[in-house]
């Protein structure tokens, strides 16, 4: 075959790429197989998220994953491998697809810069298997991205993972990278406007106050019998705007509103979103050194130093707060204990948002290389956080008081590497998009001494917060 005249420099430039997929090539011809190539390069610096505004199409699933805190953020479009599926299995199934792929992914390109190299996709759903049917996303996604675009810091990487078999056309794939490097130069410039407008609703949008604490009321009953010692009753907000909502600009806003959260957003491929920003990392991990976080007890934030003091306090001294709080603690160290792992608690403090703050205590553990961060995941979930204790009765209780389906609110999210690297979030304070309609979710942890008003005030807290941000 002939190479055009204009496409001799990208050919030259990357003309190990090219032999290297020609060999790749022979040896599935040889073998009779096929095989994934992920190819990383680095690249000038672009924006994943204004990445995933001009690259995503609407027939493919999608995920966007932000910590600004830490300069770093993800955007993954469209599959080569992908799985979903129900059940109680899911977490295994998923690990055993993942180990699978990998044993068939060959890497090009320089895969100890960070995020280069194959990255997992991965969000669950609370419950392993939705109650209602039409509930658009099924309760365990995992996808290999055909595309990935990360930065850290100033540090910005392409992957581009492709199929490559007997039969595939080697020009085409280094012409349809070439084409796809050109349009990200493009968009080194693009600028969009992003000037924030509030969304207008039809109608001003409400929540069942009298439902939510007629729940409220039950649960401590039952708390009160010793049937359970906490529970987290999550709330539901409908709303219908005017337009169809503005992912990039809802993203974009959740970003500059909650700069110390995580921003995340999926897509199922078929027109639906799921977008939030959760201040609950479920676990990190990062050359073997695990971080999860014991979040749970919560206030406003004060309108004045002094108030934000006081309310600080008061959360710090609370014994209902408290209580909570070690619950979730207590969890977790157990959970990780019986993986064989030794959790070290740091020190406790208060993680301090834009509208409300928590009690948090970070838990560290060595990682030991037989242990698949899923099965750390599957251990954890659902902490009492966001289920409750004992946590079998409680996601009991959970499905018997709210009338909406959870899906993937409360619920892992995050991503996986070759190496066993990780970053899961907890799906809370987030939002189901279906072009101008959309469902808003947020919780509260009940225990003995919870107060149904105050209870109802911090879910309607939590609420607003996120209904400011969809545009």
């Amino acid at each position: 075959m002939t190479v055009s005249p204009c496409r001799n420099n990208f050919f030259a430039k990357h003309k190990d790429l090219y032999q290297f997929l020609l060999s790749v090539q022979k040896n599935c011809l040889n073998s009779d197989c096929k095989q994934i190539v992920s190819i990383s390069l680095n690249i000038d610096w672009v924006a994943p998220l204004v990445v995933l505004d001009q690259l995503t199409q609407a027939n493919e699933i999608n995920f966007y994953f932000e910590n600004k805190g830490k300069e770093e953020a993800i955007a993954a479009i469209d599959a080569v491998a992908k799985l979903q599926v129900d059940g109680q299995e899911r977490f295994i199934q998923a690990e055993d697809f993942i180990k699978s792929c990998l044993k068939n992914i060959i890497n090009f390109g320089n895969t100890n810069q960070p995020f280069a190299g194959s990255h997992f996709f991965c969000y669950f759903s609370f419950f392993d298997q939705n109650s209602q049917v039409n509930y658009p996303f099924p309760s365990a996604t995992i996808f290999l991205p055909r595309w990935q675009i990360a930065v850290k810091n100033q540090h910005c990487v392409l992957v581009n993972n492709i199929i490559v078999n007997a039969r595939v056309d080697v020009q085409k794939i280094i012409q349809n990278l070439q084409n796809k490097l050109k349009f990200l130069d493009s968009l080194e410039y693009y600028s969009p406007k992003l000037d924030y407008f509030p969304t207008k609703f039809r109608k001003k949008p409400v929540t069942n106050s009298a439902q939510f604490k007629r729940s409220v009321i039950s649960a401590l009953e039952k708390i009160k019998s010793s049937h359970l010692s906490k529970i987290v009753l999550a709330d539901a907000l409908d709303v219908k705007s005017n337009n169809h909502f503005n992912l990039f600009k809802s993203l974009n806003n959740l970003r500059q509103i909650h700069p110390n959260c995580y921003v995340f957003s999926t897509s199922n491929g078929k027109g639906q979103n799921f977008i939030g920003a959760s201040p609950e990392r479920l676990i990190s991990i990062h050359s073997q050194q695990l971080i999860t976080d014991a979040l749970a007890g919560s206030a406003p934030r004060g309108k004045t130093p002094a108030e934000d003091a006081a309310n600080a306090n008061r959360l710090l001294n609370s014994e209902k707060e408290r209580h909570e709080h070690l619950l979730v603690i207590d969890f977790i160290t157990q959970r990780l204990s019986q993986l064989g792992l030794l959790p070290q608690l740091l020190a406790p403090r208060l993680r301090q948002l834009s509208n409300i703050q928590h009690l948090w205590t970070p838990i560290s553990a060595i990682v030991p290389a037989n242990v698949h961060p899923l099965k750390i995941v599957s251990q954890l979930h659902p902490t009492p956080a966001v289920a409750g204790a004992a946590r079998d009765v409680a996601c009991a209780e959970i499905r018997r008081y709210e009338s909406f389906e959870r899906g993937l609110y409360a619920a892992p999210l995050g991503w996986i590497d070759s190496e066993g690297n990780c970053e899961f979030i907890v799906g809370i304070r987030s939002a189901l998009i279906d072009g101008d309609r959309a469902r808003l979710y947020a919780g509260a942890g009940i225990v003995a001494g919870s107060d149904p008003e105050k209870e109802f005030a911090e879910v309607q807290l939590k609420l607003q917060a996120l209904l400011k941000a969809l545009v």
